[in-house]
């Protein structure tokens, strides 16, 4: 008797109309038909030549399509014998020392990023996002990134508006003289300042339109990601707030800088001070499995969550908007993306 097992770091994700399929090791995924589903169910309890015997012709025939393509695919493999403990599965437990992962300021004052170096180093924050609604110069951006030399910071993304000082040699200083800043994002930017085929430590982008934070929370294909953390996250925690926060142009500490609710000022609080409320990590572990519509959806762990802006049609019994994201146009009971 010939057995089809699923490679461990094959995850399947059934949507209302179609499943899935996201090699965690990758980091690619596919759709396939709903069908396909129903076959690997099957797979998991049943002998190759068994599921033949439950078939008609035609349907045999689907079925050897379906396996040869679980095959092709290296989506699992055959073996004489059932399932056992020599393969065991992925596991889906989430670990994550940090106690905060990620930052995102929205502010033109680098004395706030003076301020929260101490919380950032007793909170383990790796990434650090930081919209700044002035134009940044040379020895600002320098400045910011010297804020966290030897730090546990591992990465800095920073938004700022394009101004003329940005040339090639204001490229090339930044590049001689940073170290944790991977991302430049230089918006309101009519054309690019300058040709260049050298290549740089960090990315940059130019971006014509004047990019306002508010236009973060947008849901498309080119956002999803298959990487495992990511989908692990999803699968036990808030895809978007789940040990983030933010900070905004006011100096209010929030769970995202975009969201109404406030839990202290910067001025007055700590990070950490704000962290042991126990209120701020309400949202932590509402996964898309608990979210109108998204629950439904086969996207649902590689794509993200946006809470600060919803349909703010549900809401569960503990009082969490539970509502499907405002900006995602995805319809999963039509598979089709909507204007």
């Amino acid at each position: 008797m010939k057995y089809f097992n699923l490679f461990s770091n094959i995850q399947i994700t059934k949507g209302a109309c179609r499943i899935l399929i996201s090699d965690l090791q990758r980091n690619v995924s596919e759709l396939y038909p709903l069908e396909l589903y129903e076959i690997v169910e099957e797979l998991k309890s049943l002998s190759i030549e068994d599921i033949r015997k439950n078939y008609d012709k035609e349907s045999v025939e689907i079925f050897n399509d379906y396996l040869s393509l679980l095959l092709e695919k290296e989506y699992g493999f055959v073996t004489e014998n059932d399932w056992d403990k020599n393969f065991p599965p992925l596991s889906l437990e989430y670990l994550e020392p940090s106690r905060i992962t990620n930052i995102f300021i929205e502010t033109e004052n680098i004395d706030l990023i003076k301020k929260i170096r101490p919380s950032v180093e007793s909170l383990g924050i790796q990434h650090l996002t930081l919209y700044s609604t002035a134009p940044l110069s040379e020895e600002d951006l320098i400045e910011i990134d010297k804020i966290f030399e030897s730090s546990v910071l591992s990465g800095i993304e920073i938004f700022s508006p394009f101004h003329q000082k940005i040339d090639e040699f204001f490229i090339q200083q930044l590049h001689k003289n940073t170290r944790r800043i991977y991302s430049f994002v230089f918006y309101g930017c009519p054309q690019k300042p300058f040709k260049t085929k050298e290549e740089y430590r960090f990315s940059i982008q130019y971006i014509k339109e004047d990019l306002k934070i508010s236009a973060c929370g947008k849901i498309n294909v080119k956002y999803f990601n298959t990487n495992l953390p990511k989908v692990l996250e999803a699968v036990h925690h808030n895809s978007c707030l789940h040990k983030k926060m933010g900070i905004d142009r006011n100096d209010n500490i929030k769970n995202c800088p975009l969201m109404p609710e406030s839990f202290g000022n910067i001025q007055h609080q700590s990070l950490e001070e704000i962290l042991n409320q126990k209120r701020f990590k309400k949202y932590w572990n509402l996964t898309k499995d608990h979210i109108e519509v998204c629950k439904d959806c086969e996207f649902r762990y590689v794509c993200t969550d946006c809470r600060a802006y919803t349909e703010n049609t549900h809401h569960n019994k503990k009082g969490l908007d539970t509502s499907k994201p405002l900006k995602c146009s995805y319809n999963p009971y039509t598979c089709t993306w909507e204007e």
